[in-house]
């Protein structure tokens, strides 16, 4: 269990808790997609089993969905402190029926064998996350097989990992149980939204962060545009490639969609995304990195961005960088928990079990925990 900051980078939002904070007020606008643009990401077109289709969600891009509209999850395997949990590609689900009791061991310094809080409220794992069952009638299609689980029902998988719905998502476009955002840090192993792929160009990906689903090139290092040119036409020559690298197009490359090609000179052929020819920043050292935004007139590329926050939001500069703050200017901090258990079930929702929040937030005291961390309340 661990309490972050909620930086425009960082993690995706759960459960959110305010602090207190120094910054100057940043204009939010630049963060989020423009109420007027109804851009959504593209996507590879790909067989589906009949009563699946696919969803275009506002924080995940597009997403494979049931035939209710729910949000279909995978649970990849996750190397932990002392071994690995999850489901292994190619292999029947491990997320059963069987209630667990006890923690294993394998996320804490702590050894195994001690219970678990609320055993008489907890769920199975298949009730939080319950399999998408096959119909008598379905046949394997494409990366779509058939897995039999331990039960003996039939479950569907998609490129060999076992597929389940969320609780937790109530509608379609609902992506409440997990995100396809990794943060790389020392968490449980969690359920991510399982999708098509991106429709772009073979030297790039997209990266799914809070802000939206950003592009990068084939390395991972972010894909930048300038502000100065001109729709399908660079005006970044001289000294401006001394910091910036064009992306640059292939002899045999084509225009596909929204992706276009603009000659920098005679068989120098250069990317645009949405008319914005792109680069790569030279002084990136990291992936998925915001450093070339930084540089007035430079911005990240992104396929869509998140919906902006409610107008009661600021955003804050801070040690971190920008950081989602109240409207007093207080840091937002996102609560984040999962159970050392062989099940790996998040405790960071408010239906979830609140011992290991109030341990270490009020050392078991509710009242000295909701004033250390007041919730932010909604208007």
């Amino acid at each position: 269990m661990w309490l972050q900051r909620i930086t425009v980078s960082g993690l995706t939002i759960a459960a959110l808790l305010v602090g207190p904070s120094a910054g100057i007020f940043v204009y939010a606008q630049e963060y989020w997609q423009p109420v007027n643009d109804p851009a959504t990401e593209d996507y590879m077109r790909v067989p589906m089993p009949r009563g699946f289709s696919i969803q275009a969600t506002p924080l995940e891009g597009p997403v494979f969905a049931d035939f209710q509209g729910k949000t279909l999850y995978r649970w990849p395997l996750k190397d932990l402190r002392n071994g690995d949990l999850g489901d292994r590609r190619g292999q029947a689900s491990t997320c059963t029926d069987k209630i667990a009791t006890t923690n294993t061991g394998l996320m804490s310094p702590y050894p195994g064998g001690f219970e678990l809080p609320d055993l008489d409220k907890r769920p199975s794992c298949a009730e939080v996350w319950p399999p998408v069952l096959v119909a008598e009638d379905a046949e394997a299609i494409g990366k779509w097989s058939i897995s039999k689980r331990d039960d003996g029902l039939l479950q569907w998988a998609f490129d060999g990992n076992p597929l389940y719905t969320s609780i937790l998502d109530r509608k379609p476009g609902d992506v409440n149980g997990g995100t396809k955002f990794d943060p790389a840090s020392d968490g449980p192993a969690v359920r991510v939204p399982v999708g098509p792929e991106p429709n772009v160009p073979p030297a790039f990906k997209v990266a799914q962060m809070t802000t939206g689903r950003m592009l990068v090139n084939y390395e991972g290092y972010a894909v930048y545009a300038w502000k100065k040119d001109e729709p399908n036409k660079s005006k970044c020559f001289g000294d401006c490639l001394k910091e910036w690298r064009p992306m640059l197009a292939p002899e045999t490359a084509q225009p596909r969609g929204v992706w276009t090609i603009n000659e920098r000179s005679p068989g120098i052929r250069q990317w645009a995304f949405r008319g914005e020819p792109l680069y790569t920043y030279i002084a990136d050292t990291r992936y998925r990195s915001f450093l070339g935004s930084d540089v007035p007139g430079w911005h990240n590329v992104f396929t869509q961005r998140v919906p902006a926050v409610p107008p009661e939001f600021t955003i804050q500069v801070a040690r971190i960088g920008h950081v989602l703050a109240d409207s007093r200017g207080r840091s937002i901090y996102v609560y984040n928990c999962g159970d050392d258990a062989f099940d790996q079930l998040a405790c960071d929702h408010p239906t979830t079990p609140q011992a290991y929040r109030m341990a270490i937030c009020g050392g078991g005291d509710i009242q000295k925990c909701l004033e250390t961390w007041p919730y932010v309340l909604a208007s």
